[in-house]
């Protein structure tokens, strides 16, 4: 059975910070994490492969759930051959794990896009997938940013089936609209299904964003963006995010879809286990040159955010994960906290078995990262699928 271990590294493990340690890998699974003193004291099979970080970091494999297209490639492409080149692209940014994300569309476009997907699964080259994330369709008109006002419904349960049907279980989170009709339904159909629902592009008030929690309804999308805005009279969505403990949220932290000084306040005011770190990154995001085009309309980067040709309105982040995490460490968040939001968090909430931490057990995807947060290499499954 082939080793791998990694020493003299800082381990940021999703739960803790390490220096001077070591994580030992056999097959896909990380056996066992000890000291650089073990390390020392310690005898390998002479077919190991024995790696000297020389200090840098050594973090989970990052975890995008939220992320529309990278490199070229987009979930908009409806194609399968577009999401492995997603897959591939990812790995040289850390990333180990991704949900595709697919925009509000057609139900035509839709079937096809989730089918797409998962004819994807099973054969990626880098970053694995762990299933689908729905943008809606079932948000509010108020609340759309750039999403296309004709494809946004009203819930449709025997639509919201056919989705799920063509998924073959391969949904695992979805972005809704708490205050809309019949969104008690869904959810509830939702939570058989096992989908994990998250408020976003939404117009709700308190009182609406209460009842979705009561309906399991407990995650949120791109924090502060697209919801409706806190108020004294009623809190509203941004409100009950900020004032719920348990409801947990996604943040966009490029400095631009969110003030720095806004995420150090909810990183001082909510629980950071409720916090995940995504990019929602659009299909030209790290593309070379262009044109670029980003849910089927010409877009145009301008510092660090992609506009929307015809009328330079925002259209979408032009993050990575790896810029997230750099971004956090700089707005002053601890490095190890950073980390959980990235890895351990996501897994935690969207219910990823056995990812997320170095720990005896999980799997073996893990990122090795210079002090500047340049990645060195990226491991999934055991397997290296960059730098190494």
């Amino acid at each position: 059975m082939s080793q791998t271990c990694i020493h003299n590294a800082t381990v940021v493990a999703g739960y803790a910070l390490m220096p001077e340690s070591a994580v030992l890998v056999e097959e896909e699974r990380i056996v066992d994490l000890f000291s650089e003193r073990r390390f020392r004291q310690r005898h390998f099979p002479s077919d190991a492969s024995l790696i000297d970080a020389k200090g840098a970091y050594l973090v989970p494999g990052l975890i995008d759930t939220h992320i529309h297209g990278f490199a070229g490639f987009g979930t908009e492409d409806l194609s399968t051959d577009s999401i492995l080149a997603m897959s591939k692209a990812l790995a040289a940014y850390g990333v180990s794990t991704f949900c595709p994300t697919l925009y509000p569309r057609s139900e035509e476009d839709m079937i096809a896009g989730i089918r797409a997907i998962i004819a994807a699964i099973g054969l990626e080259p880098g970053s694995k997938i762990a299933g689908i994330h729905l943008e809606g369709p079932f948000i509010s008109p108020a609340r759309l940013g750039v999403q296309r006002a004709e494809f946004a419904r009203p819930v449709d349960i025997d639509l919201m089936h056919r989705l799920y049907e063509a998924s073959e279980g391969h949904i695992i989170n979805m972005t809704v609209a708490p205050e809309l009709k019949g969104m008690r339904e869904l959810a509830l159909y939702c939570a058989k299904t096992g989908i994990v629902l998250q408020a976003g592009h939404t117009d709700a008030s308190y009182e609406n964003m209460i009842e979705g929690m009561q309906a399991g309804i407990r995650h949120s999308t791109h924090f502060f963006n697209a919801m409706s805005k806190l108020d004294h009279r009623n809190p509203n969505a941004v409100g009950a995010i900020l004032i719920q403990s348990d409801l947990s949220c996604e943040i966009i932290a490029d400095g631009k879809h969110v003030h720095p000084d806004l995420i150090r306040l909810l990183v001082r005011d909510k629980p950071n286990t409720n916090i995940v770190l995504v990019t929602d990154a659009l299909k030209p995001t790290e593309q070379k040159q262009g044109p670029f085009f980003a849910n089927r309309e010409e877009v145009v980067l301008s510092d660090g955010l992609f506009l929307r040709a015809a009328d330079h309105v925002i259209a979408g982040s032009a993050l990575t994960m790896v810029e997230g995490l750099k971004n956090l460490v700089n707005f002053g968040i601890a490095p190890e906290t950073a980390v959980k939001m990235a890895s351990s968090n996501p897994a935690r909430i969207l219910r990823l078995h056995r990812l997320g931490e170095i720990s005896p057990g999980f799997f073996a995807d893990r990122t090795l990262l210079s002090p500047d947060f340049t990645v060195i290499m990226s491991m999934v499954r055991g397997r290296f699928v960059f730098g190494a």
